[in-house]
């Protein structure tokens, strides 16, 4: 059976960006001990209006850590589909996420890291 999926909602209490990429960071650093494979993270959209820096601050920031390969992959909520190639190969690393709600809803509130 392939690794497990967590999901960490990193906007509940609307931090900074600075303090979610430190949420972000915390959790991917901390996930191989517990043997977790892929994180969900709920970071919103920015209905509110401002342009969700969140999502977009921490796109850029999983872009590096996969160039300097401390993580395999990222899908956007965007992509996140049973039709997307990244989607399919991150299905056999971990099983949960075949079956995660947002599968097929092309919601940009959130990105799943694949470690």
């Amino acid at each position: 059976m392939a690794g497990t999926l967590r999901e960490i909602n990193i906007k509940s209490d609307m931090p900074t960006v600075s303090d979610a990429i430190k949420r972000i960071t915390f959790n991917i650093r901390n996930a191989g001990s517990l043997g977790i494979s892929a994180i969900k993270f709920v970071h919103g959209y920015g209905s509110s209006g401002k342009g969700g820096s969140i999502r977009t601050e921490a796109r850029k920031y999983l872009e590096d850590q996969k160039k300097r390969k401390l993580i395999r992959d990222f899908i956007t909520g965007e992509d996140f589909s049973i039709f997307d190639e990244s989607t399919q190969k991150a299905f056999l690393l971990c099983d949960d996420l075949r079956r995660d709600s947002d599968i097929e809803r092309h919601n940009n509130g959130i990105t799943i890291v694949i470690l």
